[in-house]
């Protein structure tokens, strides 16, 4: 453990944490502005090129302005894996204190947000091809339901953080609990961290939260959506991808299919989006200690521009 002197010296770095819709990507655009911040994404699918529309990526005039980290670095069918990312944030914050600037870590994916919050040591177990192509012949045959299942069974508290949607992170832990013998969640060992962190927390009533996430799905479409799939499909790559598990790619894959209407899609879109809103909050609890919440307002980003000054940034 850091002596208190040490861990006053460590670079500080603030996470800005919350459901999807909340608004913490303009919250944060504001606050790096006024603290001389870049940002570094916690976005397990802004990581891939091509995928702009339906992450809701930054735009290029707002990168201009403040820097960030972590967005467009990976084709879509070279799949980052969670030690990589890890790996690469700790240098993204490293770089941005050696710059003098604040660090600011944003997004949504609460595995990649607590991974570098509580220093896991990644990975638990090395890969096992031949066990995963068994586990994923199962999820084809069976459904991915069956193996979420057997998670809950086998390590309940792996299986209450992974989405039972995310096919990928199911298989992923169930081959470590198979491989291993041990349960996915005990192998996350722990080490210091190289950094200073502090909580933010941004919230909307939950009705306010859908009807966000509702008009930006629309927004989402109007902006050519569908036609983003299309140009992705169209460079050959399948949508079998790990990038493709991002919000509303697949259900668009199969509207492109004939599969379902677009009228179908978007429904099935929005009941998606309402599950991953109610999951992050498995993430992000509103009775976590660490986490300083606050509720969109007007006046949000003096409020909290004033909060960090006052009670970690003095």
């Amino acid at each position: 453990m850091p002596s208190a002197g040490e861990h006053a010296a460590l670079p500080p770095v603030v996470f800005l944490v919350g459901p999807t819709g909340a608004g913490k990507s303009e919250l944060a655009t504001g606050l790096a502005r006024r603290l001389n911040g870049e940002i570094v994404s916690a976005d397990s699918r802004m990581l891939y090129r091509g995928f702009d529309i339906g992450t809701d990526k930054p735009s290029s005039a707002v990168r201009t302005v403040v820097p960030h980290h972590l967005i467009d670095v990976a084709d879509p069918d070279r799949p980052w894996s969670l030690a990589e990312y890890q790996a690469a944030a700790l240098e993204c914050i490293a770089q941005i204190a050696a710059r003098g600037r604040l660090a600011f870590c944003v997004g949504g994916t609460g595995q990649y947000i607590f991974a570098l919050l509580e220093g896991w040591d990644i990975p638990p177990a090395p890969p096992s091809p031949a066990l995963r192509i068994r586990l994923e012949e199962r999820a084809a045959a069976e459904g991915s339901a069956v193996l979420y299942g057997e998670l809950a069974g086998l390590d309940p508290d792996a299986a209450a953080k992974i989405d039972p949607r995310n096919v990928r992170r199911v298989i992923r832990a169930l081959e470590v609990v198979l491989s291993t013998g041990k349960s996915f969640s005990t192998q996350r060992m722990r080490k210091e961290v190289p950094f200073r962190p502090f909580l933010l927390g941004l919230n909307r009533p939950r009705p306010e939260l859908y009807a966000r996430a509702d008009a930006r799905i629309d927004q989402m479409f109007a902006s050519g959506w569908e036609e983003e799939v299309r140009a992705l499909l169209a460079k050959g790559y399948s949508p079998q991808l790990p990038a493709f598990t991002a919000l509303g790619y697949g259900s668009i894959v199969r509207h492109l299919l004939g599969e379902i209407t677009l009228e179908e899609c978007v429904a099935e879109i929005r009941r998606a989006t309402r599950i991953l809103i109610r999951h992050q909050a498995n993430w992000f609890r509103a009775d976590d200690p660490q986490i300083h919440w606050f509720t969109a307002a007007p006046d949000l980003e003096d409020r909290s521009e004033q909060f960090l000054r006052q009670n970690f940034l003095s």
